[in-house]
């Protein structure tokens, strides 16, 4: 029988509504492991989650998503590997049809997708956060010779193989991470499916539009580069010995 572990990055959450989404996780799914990796959460949260049956590990401050993701997956002993976003944006129906794309139909990797024509979504982003979304999306295609919907969308399973071909090659530790894992497995000869998700916007978030749509720009710059350099540029060969070597996410130590 396949295992499934799901991690959930939580920064700051809700406290009621992060539990109530892990009990409908594990009333739903019903996981091997569901883990919360918790930044700067309260002794009561920490408490709360571990109520639902659900492992939990916290540290003070921010280390953001990619790193929250890339540590709890590392944690998992399972056979496909997930992570939905601590908001409850993402539906349950959708999270379950994810992970069984990785477990039936033999992909390595399936990304939720709000931007897919046939998502379902139940109340929409503001329209700043729209606009450079789409904007992000086109640059994103264009650049890494993918052709994707949604690279953001907080819900993505990867088999265990598949993550082993990719853990050591992701360096973003925030939002970024999403798009360095597709353009990391697509390298890698990885199959990936796209998921039209049903989804809900959840307001209140603690994301940053413009500094993070910055972040983004500066994350796909080094991707592209990273990709040129896996396929032996000589000028890209050359900027990369420029500067320090960066350390990948599941070789550095949180402090």
């Amino acid at each position: 029988m396949t295992s499934v572990g799901i991690v959930v990055p939580a920064y700051k959450p809700n406290t009621r509504e992060l539990v109530a989404y892990l009990r409908l996780i594990q009333k739903t799914i019903s996981p091997d492991r569901l883990h919360v990796e918790l930044d700067d959460g309260s002794k009561e949260t920490v408490r709360s989650i571990r109520e639902t049956g659900s492992t939990v590990e916290a540290v003070d401050g921010r280390r953001g998503k990619g790193t929250a993701i890339t540590t709890g997956f590392d944690k998992l002993n399972t056979d496909i590997l997930a992570f939905v976003d601590a908001d409850g944006a993402t539906q349950i129906e959708s999270l379950q049809e994810i992970i069984s794309t990785i477990s039936n139909d033999s992909y390595d990797l399936a990304i939720g997708s709000r931007r897919h024509p046939d998502a379902n979504i139940l109340s929409h982003q503001t329209v700043v956060r729209r606009f450079l979304g789409d904007g992000f999306v086109y640059l994103t295609n264009r650049l890494l010779n993918l052709n994707l919907y949604d690279y953001q969308c907080g819900a993505k399973a990867i088999s265990s193989e598949g993550w082993n071909k990719v853990r050591k090659e992701l360096y973003r530790p925030g939002f970024g991470w999403d798009v360095e894992l597709i353009s990391m497995a697509n390298e890698s000869g990885l199959e990936i499916k796209e998921i039209p998700v049903k989804w809900e916007d959840k307001p209140g978030s603690t994301v940053p539009t413009f500094l993070t749509s910055q972040r983004l720009l500066y994350t796909l710059i080094v991707v592209y580069h990273r990709i040129k350099v896996l396929k032996h540029s000589t000028l890209h060969r050359r900027i990369s010995k420029i500067g320090t070597t960066p350390t990948p996410i599941v070789d550095r130590s949180w402090e």
